[in-house]
């Protein structure tokens, strides 16, 4: 079974960070010199910086972030399918839905990457 992701992955966030407002983040990833990664609330980022350079910052966003971005598409609300035990769909009709994932942080970030491209955001 897949381990259920609370929030977007490094590399995702990078992403995200191109196409989404990053207010919108409530979340960061903070990459040491040593290649570590920690996620901490935005809030809790000035914990750890150190002033040297020694530590990178990239925004990041939960599920419930990613979720509270998704706009109305043709007055209809973004919904969520799936369960731990089936895979995880992001949709708002029959043409407009993503893949299946894993887990629901994919599902959500492949349909802003969508709308993005749709030029719907």
């Amino acid at each position: 079974m897949a381990t259920i992701k609370s929030y977007s992955d490094i590399e995702q966030s990078r992403k995200l960070a191109e196409i989404l407002p990053l207010e919108s983040a409530d979340m960061g990833w903070n990459v040491f010199i040593d290649d570590t990664l920690r996620i901490l609330p935005i809030n809790d980022w000035d914990l750890v910086k150190d002033g040297s350079g020694n530590v990178k910052f990239y925004h990041a966003w939960s599920l419930a972030a990613l979720f509270g971005v998704l706009p109305f598409v043709d007055f209809t609300t973004p919904q969520l399918i799936g369960t731990p035990k089936t895979l995880y769909g992001c949709i708002y009709n029959d043409d407009l839905k993503s893949h299946a994932y894993d887990n629901p942080v994919d599902a959500c970030v492949a349909m802003i990457e969508k709308l993005n491209e749709l030029k719907m955001l």
